[in-house]
């Protein structure tokens, strides 16, 4: 036996919320190590991953994450998922198609992206935190008439900083950063792309998260019903009920430098015609981060 299995079984022994009768039975197995015949060498092991896998969810809150337990409804959300990218990645005269809306209606297609693909995010940080992809009260439809609208601020968000970001470095004096970022890869152009990246993630990005945080809010306030989306909206009283601990310590000032800015500078790489459509992908990581936050904010 290694010494991390020692170690795993030393705590186990110790710690595991198990009978005195199971118990007894893994210390007579380990006493036995040496003299037991392989048969009991693979009960011994499996005897062991049960503790290791019994402590891990009496440890960790994320026991409902489906990682680790994969249900039907997990295998339909990644079907989802796949039914939305494979037919337009393998089928050239769709992927064509798209590429044209995207080009003609980019506004639409950015609602339509964020609508879907982010909604999906927030469905996904619910699964992690009650196990269950959609309940009463949660409010899908409305959540996904929010996040369009946000679709619609982000595609602004974006036209505004690529072109207003290159021009002010150019302001400054590096009038090749306007070229650059058009340009083939290079390094000029990784850095255009992280400037970008941050000064739309330290201007826009903490308004528009703050205003998701306060549209949740209301919508749950509201029973997660359609009609009380169109109800007046308390930003004031909203607004208290935020923990700005959480908000502060872990929306902003984690997740803005160590995964929005690095992820955003990625985007602004990429051709522009899938910049949004990657942005919304990014959603269904906003999604994990969010139901983070929720548990952070339970906690304290």
């Amino acid at each position: 036996m290694g010494i991390s299995s020692k170690l795993l079984l030393g705590y186990s022994i110790n710690q595991w919320r198990g009978s005195e009768g199971e118990r007894e039975r893994i210390k007579e197995v380990s006493l036995n190590e040496n003299n037991r015949p392989k048969w009991q060498m693979d009960d011994f092991n499996k005897d062991i991953f049960r503790i290791f896998v019994k402590e891990f969810n009496r440890i960790f809150p994320y026991k409902n994450l489906f990682i680790f337990e994969m249900k039907k409804h997990d295998i339909f959300f990644v079907l989802i998922l796949l039914a939305l990218f494979l037919p337009v990645m393998m089928i050239p005269s769709l992927y064509q198609g798209y590429e044209q809306f995207n080009k003609e209606h980019g506004m639409i297609m950015s609602f339509l992206k964020f609508a879907i693909l982010a909604t999906m995010g927030e469905a996904l940080g619910l699964r992690i935190r009650t196990g269950v992809y959609n309940q009463p009260g949660f409010g899908l439809i409305p959540r996904a008439l929010v996040w369009g609208f946000l679709g619609l601020t982000i595609k602004m968000a974006f036209a505004i900083f690529t072109k207003g970001t290159p021009a002010f470095l150019a302001y400054l004096g590096l009038d090749w950063a306007p070229e650059s970022i058009a340009g083939q890869l290079s390094l000029q152009k990784v850095f255009v792309a992280f400037c970008i990246s941050s000064a739309m993630n330290l201007i826009y990005a903490p308004v528009m998260m703050t205003l998701h945080k306060m549209t949740d809010t209301h919508i749950i306030n509201n029973h997660g019903t359609l009609s009380g989306l169109f109800k007046p909206f308390k930003g004031g009283d909203i607004i208290s009920q935020i923990n700005w601990r959480v908000q502060w310590d872990f929306v902003f000032c984690k997740t803005i430098p160590l995964f929005w800015i690095p992820a955003h500078t990625l985007t602004f790489l990429l051709p522009e015609q899938f910049q949004v459509l990657f942005a919304a992908i990014l959603g269904i990581a906003l999604g994990v981060i969010l139901a983070t936050a929720s548990l952070k904010g339970k906690k304290q």
